[in-house]
Order: structure tokens, then C-alpha cells, then sequence
């Protein structure tokens, strides 16, 4: 691979491994001490927007290839007048920039929730990694002011679930403090999400979300994801919890409860167990059938208390992508989330990560078109969030053009990881005695870090905005990782402010496929946006003829 891709000395910011098209590492590591451009921007944050050594270098654009179809082959547009969602009176003044545009946003097609960012962070399912940063991945949601998915097996893999007499469940503790992490910090800005795969529904947890909570979060079932078509997996190196997620109906294998098994685990010779989750609608042979289970569920939800409902697929191909459209907007959901290929992921066969599905593009694109077909027919279609592989502002606004009008936001996951993962490394090495409670990795700053400060207040760009706004008392209380997650996040839309500006679209509302253009003729007739030399010909000659 060129040199040129894993490092970008205008930025400062160098990849450790295989770079993927967002510019994270393909494969990240919690103790990385840097430093892709993701890492650097959760401590420098707007300032990596800018190149280096300003007033000692000239800068030149990279070669960024455009070659086949992605969305690296469709270019941003701007224009020299005009302007959507701009006050006139600034504009009479010549008093506009690009940080008038707006970013807030309301997503989901009846709840509206407000968001700071047009950006959602996907499901965060239960694994070793989310478990122990999951304090900094809530907190730092909440202070950025956008909707976080807690996801699969959270609740369905509660080992500490209480029951009554009769089965059902009564308590799920390690559920319960994730949504209190959150609400801590939540103020009108953002929501929590709740996802069920086939495992948490058969568990009963649908219910206790919304009995307990259904007014409060929205409740997500799942049929899928980028990273995989299986389901959910993990591996599970106790035995006491093997058994009991069997209990709970997940495949485990081997199988815990064999005396023969467990002989070799307690050797060593078993080190480990691996979980799968049950498949969706294994079962049902026909998209009528699908329907009816989905509707079904819905309703059971609803009755239950579940005051907001949202669904999430993955890069299935046309037909199960037509079903997810078709299904969350005739049953009323909120949302409906769409992972693409190119998406991240804590755990997947790594030859079907690499080879399986339908590329982020392509999906975004079919998205788009079979919304536009569905509410031709006069029907409601169902807000749409659109994710895998991203973490560029640059990418973001790609996302938004491509799928508008019906997508509301940006889906992200492993771009709000990276900052996690820094700030609890920082913490726990500027503050020993805290280390292992924020999962600290570092014994001391590396240079990387130490380059840019040794003191919290000097580390992150972010960290003085976030003490005006809540204080110092309480911004010393925050989470590092938190404080990391808001620094990336609000250069992330800072990034996505100077495209808008460009585009003169100063409201997120007003993005629009006008607002790209492709620049190969593969990615032309792939997406149905235009090659960029004939996108606008002839209002060009109607200029020219005038």
C-alpha cells in the first residue's frame, strides 16, 4: 500500500495499519498510542481541520485516485451566490460564514428528537470492549448531544437479571446503570436507543425497556448489520457465564454443560467459548410472513408501553433492503438505521467482514431510490439513518446528500470508539490510582500525547468549551474518554460546517443530491448522481445564451 495513505503529514496524522476509506485503522486497538487522523482530532480537535506549519509550507490536495465506485468518487459542490437557510439581513451585510450553518437536526419521523449533530452512534453491543468504556461512550454522547444505541445482548446477556414466579424478568441491573450513565448528562438534546435481537426478545427484555423505560428511549429491533449476516458473537472465557447465556437460549460453543468440556476448560485446554446469537426469522419464507412477525412484535411493544420503535438492517441485498423500508414505514417506526458494508464491528469471521454484502455506497444509493419509489405511491416513509465505514466530516455530508430527502443522520460507531479508548489511556496515566476503574492501558503519556500537553486542560482543545458551558466542578468530574468523544465530535461537525458553507446550505435540512456530483461514470450510473462535467450543462448554456 502507498506511503501516501497511511500518512498525511499536512494533518500530522499517521495510520498504524491498513487504513480503511474513513481513515481509521482497519484494525483498532484500545491501547494505540496514535495516531490516525480520528485519535489526533480527539485532542487537537478543529485544529486538525487546518494543515500544519502554517506560514511555513504551501499546501497541495492529495491524489485521492477516483477510481470505481465509492463514495471517494463523489466530490462536494459549491457555489459563488446564492444560499438556503441564510438570514437575509446577514447576507444584505455581506456578514455570512460558514459557521452560520446550523447543525441541530430532529431525527425520527414522530418523535422528532432534537440532536446538537445530524450523526447517531450504532449499537454498541455487549462485549468486552464497550463494557469497560461504556462510562465515557454514554457521557460522551450525552454531552454531544446525539442519539447513542445501547445494543444487542445488553440486556439478554444480564447476568444479574432478577425474575418473578412467573418467569418474568423484574430487574436487569447492568442494563439499568447504561441508561443512567447516559441520563446523568442528558439534557433536550439526543435519546437512547435500545436495540433487541431474536435472543433479548425471546428474553423478555423488549418489555422491561418498555414497561420501565418506554417513554424515555426508543426501542430498536434488529435484523441485521455491515459486518456480518450471522447475527451477534463473541467469546466468553467463563465458563459460570457460558452457562447461564445458555440458559438464556444463545448457541454457545462447546458446549459448557458437557463434563468432558468443562474437564478441559478448567486444564486449559478450552480457553474460551463463543456465543452466537439466533438468526432473524430463520423460520418464515415469504416477506408477508416477515411482516406479520414484525407487526406482531410492534404491536406487543406498544401495549407494553414502548412509546418509540426503530429498526436496523444490514447490507442485505434489493428485496430484504425493499422489506425494511416497506416494513418500519407502514408500522409507523422511527427510524430506520441501514448498515452498509465497509461498516466496523467487535466481532465477525474476517473473511466474511472482508467479502460479504452490499457496499456502503451502492446500499446508501438503492436506499434513496426505493424511498423515492415508496412515497411516489403517496406513502409515509420512514426517517432513514444511514452508516458503514464512516468518520470523515467530508463523508458525513456525502451520506446526507445521497440519501436525501429521507436521511436524517449519519451512523457511526468505531469514529466515537477512538476517543473513548484515548481518553480513559490518558486518564488512567496522568491519574494512577484511577487506572483500572476507567481501564486505562498507559503507564505514563506517550509523546504523541505529552507533545501537545501533560494536563487535561491542555491536552484536549475541547476541554475549556465544555468547562464554560457546565463548569469547572463538574467538567473535572467528566470522564476523559467523554471529554476525548466531544472534542472529535465537535470538530467532526465544525468539518461538516465548511462543506455547508461551501455548498451555501446553512441548515442540514437543505442538504441535497444537487449538492455532490460524481466523478466517474461507474459511480454516475451506480447512485444516479451525476457526472460532474454534464451535472449542470444546460443551465450552464441557458448562462452562456442569455
Amino acid at each position: 500500500m502507498s506511503n501516501w495513505l497511511k500518512n498525511n503529514e499536512k494533518v500530522g496524522s499517521v495510520n498504524r495499519g491498513v487504513p480503511c476509506e474513513s481513515g481509521l485503522c482497519n484494525y483498532c486497538r484500545v491501547d494505540c498510542q496514535g495516531k490516525c487522523e480520528t485519535w489526533l482530532s480527539s485532542l487537537l480537535g478543529r485544529k486538525t481541520l487546518f494543515p500544519n506549519s502554517y506560514g511555513n509550507a504551501s499546501i497541495g490536495s492529495e491524489n485521492t485516485g477516483h477510481v470505481g465506485v465509492a463514495y471517494n468518487a463523489l466530490r462536494i459542490r459549491g457555489t459563488v451566490y446564492g444560499g438556503v437557510g441564510v438570514d437575509p439581513e446577514k447576507a444584505r451585510k455581506g456578514d455570512v460564514a460558514y459557521c452560520d450553518a446550523k447543525l441541530e437536526t430532529r431525527i425520527g419521523s414522530f418523535s422528532k428528537t432534537l440532536s446538537r449533530f445530524p450523526f447517531v452512534i450504532g449499537a454498541l453491543s455487549r462485549n468486552p470492549v464497550v463494557d469497560k468504556y461504556w462510562d465515557s461512550f454514554a457521557v460522551g454522547a450525552a454531552l454531544c448531544g446525539i442519539p447513542l444505541v445501547i445494543g444487542e445482548n445488553v440486556g439478554g446477556g444480564d447476568s444479574k437479571t432478577t425474575f418473578d414466579s412467573a418467569g418474568r424478568v423484574t430487574s436487569l441491573p447492568d442494563l439499568d446503570r447504561r441508561i443512567q450513565s447516559y441520563m446523568r448528562y442528558h439534557d433536550e438534546y439526543g435519546t437512547l436507543f435500545v436495540q433487541l435481537n431474536a435472543n433479548d426478545a425471546y428474553n423478555g427484555v423488549g418489555t422491561y425497556i418498555a414497561e420501565h423505560y418506554g417513554d424515555k428511549v426508543t426501542i430498536e429491533i434488529k435484523w441485521g448489520q455491515g459486518a456480518k449476516p450471522i447475527n451477534g458473537e463473541g467469546l466468553i472465557r467463563d465458563i459460570d457465564y457460558a452457562r447461564f447465556m445458555k440458559t438464556r437460549g444463545y448457541c454457545i460453543r462447546p458446549n459448557p454443560d458437557d463434563p468432558e468440556v468443562e474437564k478441559a476448560f478448567r486444564d486449559g485446554t478450552i480457553q474460551y467459548f463463543t456465543r452466537y446469537t439466533g438468526m432473524t426469522y430463520p423460520g418464515l419464507n415469504s416477506p408477508e410472513a416477515v411482516l406479520e412477525e414484525l407487526s406482531r412484535k410492534a404491536e406487543e411493544l406498544r401495549n407494553a408501553g414502548a412509546h418509540a420503535l426503530a429498526l436496523k438492517t444490514g447490507s442485505f441485498g434489493g428485496a430484504d433492503l425493499a422489506l425494511a423500508i416497506r416494513a418500519a414505514s407502514d408500522l409507523k417506526f422511527d427510524l430506520l438505521t441501514i448498515d452498509g458494508s465497509g461498516g466496523g464491528t467487535g466481532m465477525s469471521p474476517n473473511d466474511v467482514l472482508d467479502t460479504w454484502g452490499v457496499p456502503s455506497i451502492l446500499l446508501h444509493a438503492m436506499a434513496q431510490k426505493y424511498a423515492a419509489r415508496y412515497a411516489a405511491r403517496g406513502r409515509h416513509v420512514v426517517d432513514l439513518a444511514l452508516g458503514g465505514g464512516m468518520a470523515k466530516p467530508s463523508q458525513a455530508f456525502k451520506v446526507l446528500a445521497l440519501g436525501s430527502p429521507y436521511t436524517k443522520a449519519v451512523c457511526m460507531s468505531r469514529a466515537f470508539m477512538v476517543p473513548a479508548f484515548l481518553g480513559c489511556n490518558i486518564e488512567g496515566a496522568l491519574h494512577p490510582e484511577r487506572r483500572s476503574q476507567v481501564n486505562g492501558s498507559w503507564d505514563k503519556l506517550p509523546k504523541s500525547v505529552s507533545d501537545i500537553g501533560t494536563t487535561p486542560e491542555t491536552i484536549f482543545a475541547g476541554y475549556h468549551e465544555l468547562e464554560l458551558r457546565l463548569g469547572s466542578e463538574t467538567v473535572r468530574e467528566l470522564p476523559y474518554g467523554a471529554i476525548a468523544m466531544w472534542t472529535m465530535c465537535d470538530r467532526l461537525g465544525a468539518g461538516l460546517q465548511h462543506l455547508m458553507g461551501g455548498a451555501r446550505k446553512f441548515g442540514v435540512e437543505h442538504i441535497t443530491r444537487d449538492d455532490i456530483a460524481s466523478v466517474n461514470m461507474e459511480t454516475a450510473k451506480a447512485t444516479g448522481i451525476p457526472f460532474i462535467t454534464e451535472q449542470e450543462e444546460a443551465f450552464a448554456d441557458k448562462i452562456l445564451m442569455a
